[in-house]
């Protein structure tokens, strides 16, 4: 999605950003850490929670609940490492939240919560779809994500190579999970320094993806589901070929409606915001356009998802992006055919292209 709908929304704290291994409170006890990361989605939002927790003992113990994680890497630990002796006014992490699998948000969950001796919180579906990704040796890559392009129409040979290439990926980027983890579930609350959490799933971007909203701070730390710049990834993977994903992320969406129109937003990429009716209708529509820009491209030829690439990304892609760009084309001509908007077939040379129903 293009920055232009940027401005339409409203930044309380305007252009200012934390400093590296640095904090800025953006709410009552929340502070917000930023790290970079090594794509072209070059930061993730982290966030720490004042909180206070009753232990098995009866006491009271005071500290941190961390939201998020950052990618398993060298410089994300070392910055880690600033920010507990620094930002965390002495306190402990008491725990690890992390709100979807992705390893940006989940890699270094393992980690914190063994040097901090703290639980991590995340939902079923996550955790045990991310333990499965850390076994895998294709790991979102390998001959078999290779095989799955080649189906959808995908013949550059450099990208498939470098596909073949990313064995034990995902694996590569997530620390080693805790054996335990609780369980969250949408709808369920968490109580926060006295205050309630209330968990928000959303389907499409990941498996079981956890929003939290509070209503006393009229508050939402949206994760990855609504994010002021751009629209999160939604994509079909190898491991489940005949999926409906983007189907389920616009549905996901809708559900922010029923929050307060100027709930403040906190996102794992960009900057916090308010305007989340705005910009929730701002993603439906955009992905309501390129599937209108899809449909007008059928009525001429069948389409496999490397051909409508350029419909969907007016930019120049890198390998490391045209993973995710294939993924999201055949989301939306999977959202088409799945509402039998359009029909799959195979041609000759085995590809698989979508075209207009028959009349």
């Amino acid at each position: 999605m293009t920055h232009s709908t940027e401005s339409t929304l409203h930044y309380p704290l305007g252009e200012l950003l934390p400093g590296t291994a640095q904090s800025l409170e953006v709410a009552p006890g929340i502070k917000w850490i930023r790290m970079p990361l090594p794509f072209a989605l070059d930061h993730i939002n982290l966030w720490l929670l004042r909180d206070r927790q009753e232990d098995v003992h009866g006491q009271i113990r005071e500290g941190w609940t961390v939201v998020d994680c950052c990618v398993n890497r060298t410089e994300a630990r070392a910055q880690w490492e600033q920010i507990f002796a620094t930002q965390l006014e002495g306190l402990p992490v008491l725990r690890v939240i992390v709100t979807h699998m992705h390893p940006d948000h989940i890699g270094l969950a393992g980690w914190l919560c063994r040097h901090w001796n703290a639980p991590l919180w995340i939902s079923a579906t996550d955790y045990n779809v991310a333990l499965v990704a850390m076994k895998d040796r294709d790991g979102f890559g390998g001959e078999s994500g290779a095989d799955f392009y080649r189906l959808h129409g995908q013949r550059d040979e450099e990208f498939l190579q470098h596909v073949r290439g990313r064995g034990s990926y995902y694996a590569s980027l997530v620390d080693p999970l805790p054996e335990t983890y609780h369980r969250i579930t949408d709808g369920a609350q968490i109580e926060i320094d006295g205050r309630a959490w209330q968990c928000i799933a959303g389907y499409g971007h990941a498996p079981e993806h956890m929003a939290l909203y509070c209503s006393d701070l009229q508050l939402l730390i949206s994760g990855d589901m609504v994010l002021p710049r751009i629209s999160a990834n939604v994509s079909v993977h190898s491991s489940e070929p005949e999926a409906n994903p983007l189907q389920l992320f616009l549905t996901s969406l809708q559900r922010y409606l029923a929050l307060p129109a100027d709930t403040y937003v906190l996102p794992s990429h960009g900057k916090p915001f308010t305007g989340l009716h705005l910009r929730v209708q701002q993603l439906l529509d955009h992905h309501h356009a390129r599937l209108n820009d899809i449909m007008e491209a059928a009525q001429s030829r069948a389409l496999s998802a490397a051909d409508i690439l350029p419909i969907l990304f007016k930019r120049q892609l890198d390998s490391h992006q045209m993973t995710f760009a294939m993924g999201e084309a055949l989301a939306h001509l999977h959202y088409l055919w799945f509402g039998k908007q359009l029909q799959r077939r195979a041609d000759e040379q085995g590809v698989l292209r979508f075209h207009l129903q028959a009349k």
